[in-house]
């Protein structure tokens, strides 16, 4: 997986996720948009199939960067206490 930093403003954060498919970035934007001060998540592409999306986060207080940090540990959260559960 590489990210590249499309556009960065105080409260937006673009960036291109190359090498990924929404089988991670979904639950991502999921879980980034489950968070109050999290104005807009979304992934976009060309087409459902190029290997390159963009994921674009809007927040309305805070870093987008930290919200994602955020995000992401979340996510692993729940899938270990998931994982726990598998009999």
């Amino acid at each position: 997986m590489e990210l590249t930093i499309l556009r960065k403003t105080k409260t937006e954060l673009e960036l291109q996720v190359t090498g990924e498919d929404e089988t991670i970035l979904h639950p991502i934007t999921h879980m980034l948009l489950l968070n109050n001060d999290v104005e807009y998540a979304a992934i976009t592409a060309e087409n459902p199939l190029a290997p390159v999306k963009t994921l674009i986060i809007r927040v309305k207080k805070g870093s987008p960067e930290d919200y994602l940090k955020k995000a992401v540990k979340q996510l692993e959260d729940e899938i270990k206490a998931f994982g726990k559960h598998i009999p």
